[in-house]
């Protein structure tokens, strides 16, 4: 698990701990993750992930890096070399803004991206790469907003609320969205069934941003949020991934609902 001490990937790191041998990474000092021996220390920008690889040889390799993106690009081209000589695979975490270019539908799995975004371009250099490999190395799975209880973006939402700050929301933006804890299992049972190719793991339906924003505020029990509207163009914008090609079984599908439901953050 590269990026063992982020948000997603420590989740996913106790997500698949009692089924797998796990090992993650981590860059900052942090006492906890140094006397868990399956924590490594590792630093992206100055130190060679293929000396980890050989290290730890695992089976699956999940990216869920964050960091400069030089760094990020470089790390992942190594990455391939040692799965292209090794019996593993990669699972790279990417994102719907592959397709920030798009604003006129959703993006399903198979089709063409294209950014305007450095983020994006950038998601996409490395999701070039592996799809020039063989399909059993590589699964990319691109993500949707994430939310959930103690999300960043929970938290933030919450911080918000509390200081009387105006929080942002895009009116003309339709999206769908997930949940860590619903993402977590869809990507264990990517692992566990070693399934190929390319996974949109969003919500099966669609939502504008500013509905999502005030419905999760009335899940909280928020009254009257400070909420700035956001208007990026006169007409409603797509940035949605949503599955077609490669579906998930049902209980591992979610609805805009349900992540309005597990947004609600337990003290």
């Amino acid at each position: 698990m590269l990026g063992g001490s982020g948000f997603l990937g420590n989740a996913l790191y106790r997500e698949l701990l009692p089924y797998f041998n796990t090992h993650a990474t981590f860059y900052t000092d942090n006492a906890t993750f140094e006397s868990n021996f399956k924590f490594h220390q590792w630093d992206l920008e100055s130190e060679d992930v293929s000396i980890l690889l050989e290290q730890v040889k695992p089976n699956v390799i999940v990216s869920a890096l964050r960091g400069s993106f030089d760094a990020q690009v470089h790390q992942h081209l190594s990455i391939i070399k040692y799965i292209l000589k090794n019996p593993c695979k990669l699972i790279f975490l990417s994102s719907a803004n592959v397709f920030d270019a798009f604003t006129n539908y959703p993006s399903y799995e198979y089709d063409k991206t294209l950014s305007e975004s450095v983020y994006g371009r950038f998601k996409i250099k490395i999701e070039n790469a592996l799809l020039r490999l063989p399909n059993n190395k590589y699964n990319i799975c691109r993500l949707p907003m994430v939310f959930g209880a103690k999300s960043p973006r929970l938290i933030e939402l919450t911080e918000h609320y509390k200081n009387n700050v105006p929080f942002e929301v895009f009116p003309n933006v339709v999206i769908n969205a997930t949940t860590h804890k619903k993402l977590t299992q869809q990507l264990h049972y990517i692992i566990n069934r070693n399934r190929k190719g390319v996974f949109h793991l969003g919500s099966k339906d669609l939502v504008h941003h500013d509905d999502l924003i005030q419905d999760i505020c009335k899940e909280l029990k928020f009254e009257n949020p400070l909420l700035k509207s956001v208007y990026n163009s006169n007409e409603d914008r797509y940035l949605a991934v949503m599955p077609k090609d490669n579906l998930l079984p049902k209980n591992l599908q979610m609805t805009i609902q349900e992540v309005i439901k597990d947004s609600v953050i337990i003290s």
